[in-house]
């Protein structure tokens, strides 16, 4: 009896070790090749860093999004500057789904395409844009992974692929929108020490950063032409200090250390997914101080 205890405990702790040591899985979904990096660029490399499983998910192929060119052979261009940033990240797999980019409609096979990239990546977190953005896609795109938060879990939905036993965290990504409520940071993440390498991730989306976005502002002239020049422009156009509500939860998780974070990731925990409490938001965000 007293041997089978002993027994039991060993295999409960070694239960417990594995759980601990056992990687993460991580989805960020994206309206487009690119929102994936902004959003979430420097967690992603963060978890990379720390050796957990990262996949990017574009809802759409990107193929409107520039002023000289487009369909099949700027959806080529997008996709192969999304492997490349993939790559500078150490993101594992960065999917792209055949979407037009400006058509995204949240409608009933784009919900299932989004429930397969979740369940076959085993999901723990799954992060995406809020549904009060300026972009029809990027909305669409939140109202997809909010439809997608807890049918995951049901076994007759999408059947073909074997549900989630345990529902993921999913989080909303950072942004400015006021209305109709702005963004209520649950978790903030301390990037400066990755900032760099977020902003060498994005510029691997040469046709968006140093092409597209410039043309849309009326900026395309000032772009600089050597990828030094080009990498100042981009940190410069990508730095921002943490508004208040950013900066009291830095400091909610890294105390006195907050005051000195100059970029920061957050995220807001989505009603329809699982509710953390902060034991389990310390083991899903491992790059937080402990």
């Amino acid at each position: 009896m007293k041997k089978s205890l002993v027994t039991l405990c060993l295999l409960l702790l070694a239960a417990l070790i594995y759980a601990q040591d056992k990687p993460l899985n991580i989805v960020v979904l994206g309206a487009h090749p690119d929102d994936c990096e902004a959003d979430a660029g420097g967690l992603a490399i963060l978890y990379a860093k720390m050796g957990h499983r990262v996949k990017f998910v574009s809802l759409t192929n990107g193929d409107a999004g520039h002023q000289a060119m487009g369909g099949g052979a700027l959806a080529r261009v997008r996709y192969a500057e999304a492997q490349e940033a993939a790559r500078r990240y150490g993101v594992l797999e960065y999917t792209v789904l055949n979407n037009h980019d400006g058509e995204l409609m949240p409608s009933l096979e784009n919900r299932k395409q989004i429930i397969r990239e979740i369940r076959n990546w085993d999901a723990d977190v799954v992060i995406g844009p809020r549904p009060n953005d300026y972009h029809p896609d990027h909305r669409n795109t939140a109202i997809l992974m909010q439809d997608a938060a807890y049918l995951v879990i049901v076994p007759n939905i999408v059947p073909e692929v074997s549900p989630l036993k345990k529902n993921p965290v999913f989080l909303f990504a950072m942004d400015r929108f006021q209305k109709p409520n702005p963004f209520e940071p649950d978790v903030a993440v301390d990037i400066d020490e990755v900032f760099e390498q977020k902003i060498y991730g994005l510029a691997a989306h040469e046709s968006q950063q140093f092409e597209w976005l410039p043309w849309t502002s009326g900026n395309l002239e000032n772009i600089p032409e050597d990828e030094e020049g080009r990498l100042e422009y981009l940190a410069n156009r990508r730095s921002f200090a943490p508004s208040e509500a950013i900066r009291q939860c830095l400091r909610e998780w890294y105390g006195n250390k907050a005051d000195e974070v100059r970029h920061a990731e957050a995220f807001e925990i989505c009603e329809y997914g699982r509710q953390p409490g902060k034991e389990e938001l310390l083991r899903l965000f491992p790059m937080l101080p402990h």
